[in-house]
């Protein structure tokens, strides 16, 4: 390994880690290394969906990601129907949207993962390595492990998801607890389903368009939507929490919990059959939607933090991986404009100066959309021309960004911090 490379270490493999590390082997000064906690690479979750800007980010972060989702057995979301799904007007369709442009992609997350890191060297990556302490002073940082293995670098990246170790680094331990993770306000459990299986259950209608079916009721909202080339049917239950634990634990499952909190559901067309399927796996479960609020920074000098490390949120607006591939994507640009470990705590400092306004800004959108979609927001409540008035526009704070410009303007940060300027 030449001695003029960049030596970046990565903490955690997920999605976040694994498309970071894609970005900056492109890149011949810099020379990457990335570190897994656990025994095995594995991203928690059934499925996301790439909006056309997240693989417009995604393209630019990594040339060839069409072949990359192509070969995850991603499906198009052609379109989607949103339903009521409770109360008198059950079954009433509030919005039948479309795809103007290209269409949203529905991917599995393991399978994306699988293909992040097929593409990477072997010998960069590292499993069974639990981060225990980052020193850091002037232009190097030292990490250890619990392994009692050691390693220096010129940059830590911290992409080792919504508790994050390096999180505590760079926000430090007096104002970890003010900025940590908290609840959101909604639990969600996610199950993925033989396709057959599902449409029986379901009901054929609902299979015949590769779409999402997005049903809005009280309290809760349910969807169900098809993926891994519509071999199976990610089915999903979001419900408002009103006992939020103070942990992420999972939270058990049962006909009798379901049915109480669907009850307004029942006479409706799906809540029958999405207990049903939600019940039908080896342990069901539910999960607390935890977020992070605010952020006092996403850089400490030679330590950043990236994806759910640094701006974890809820799933309503389906764009957490998308902040993420934005995230790489503006760090390979930021890196293909230093040379030397001088420069690199001016990047991670423009870095925060561009993501962090935006991403808290998509946080709290997302938590508010949730708050709509679950019938609980006062104004709109379960009024199906509120609904429509409500939720469309909000998508505006995401799609609303010209990558070139943004892109510009992390490279006029990154030169005023090397100038010296404000």
């Amino acid at each position: 390994m030449a001695e003029s490379r960049l030596r970046i270490a990565i903490i955690g493999g997920g999605l976040a880690g694994a498309t970071l590390a894609n970005v900056l082997i492109q890149i011949p000064h810099v020379a990457v290394h990335v570190y897994e906690s656990t025994p095995e690479f594995s991203s928690r979750g059934a499925a996301i969906v790439l909006t056309n800007t997240s693989q417009k980010s995604f393209q630019r972060a990594i040339p060839s990601a069409p072949d990359i989702l192509k070969k995850t057995g991603a499906v198009p979301k052609n379109s989607t129907q949103l339903i009521l799904g409770s109360g008198p007007e059950a079954g009433a369709v509030i919005a039948d949207l479309g795809n103007s442009g290209t269409p949203g992609l529905v991917v599995s997350r393991f399978s994306l993962l699988r293909e992040l890191l097929s593409l990477l060297p072997k010998e960069i990556l590292y499993t069974s390595k639990k981060l225990t302490k980052i020193i850091a002073g002037g232009d190097y940082v030292d990490i250890l492990f619990e392994d009692g293995t050691s390693s220096q670098f010129d940059a830590v990246i911290g992409a080792d998801g919504i508790f994050s170790s390096v999180r505590k680094h760079v926000v430090g331990t007096a104002a970890d607890e003010a900025y940590s993770a908290s609840p959101a306000g909604f639990w969600d459990s996610r199950n993925l389903i033989p396709y057959e299986k599902a449409k029986s259950v379901l009901g054929e209608e609902y299979f015949k368009l590769d779409r999402q079916y997005g049903w809005i009721g009280d309290g809760a909202f349910i969807m169900h939507e098809f993926l891994e080339d519509r071999a199976v049917v990610q089915c999903v239950i979001s419900v408002i929490e009103k006992d939020p634990p103070k942990d992420r634990r999972k939270r058990q499952l049962t006909k009798e919990y379901l049915t109480e909190i669907l009850s307004n559901w029942l006479d409706g067309p799906i809540a029958k059959g999405m207990i049903e399927l939600t019940l039908d796996q080896p342990e069901p479960s539910g999960y607390s939607q935890w977020e992070h609020k605010l952020t006092l920074t996403y850089a400490k000098d030679h330590v950043c933090i990236v994806g759910d490390a640094a701006h974890s949120m809820t799933p309503w607006q389906g764009f957490g991986a998308g902040m993420a591939i934005e995230d790489a994507m503006v760090l390979g640009v930021l890196f293909r404009n230093i040379s030397s470990p001088q420069g690199i705590s001016a990047a991670f400092k423009a870095f925060d100066a561009m993501r962090r306004v935006r991403c808290e800004r998509i946080i709290h959108s997302s938590q508010g959309t949730g708050v709509i979609m679950c019938g609980r927001n006062e104004e709109v409540g379960l009024d199906v021309d509120k609904f429509r008035q409500s939720l469309f526009s909000r998508w505006d704070v995401i799609d609303a960004i010209d990558y070139d410009v943004h892109e510009q303007e992390a490279l006029e940060k990154l030169r005023e911090t090397l100038t010296g300027g404000n």
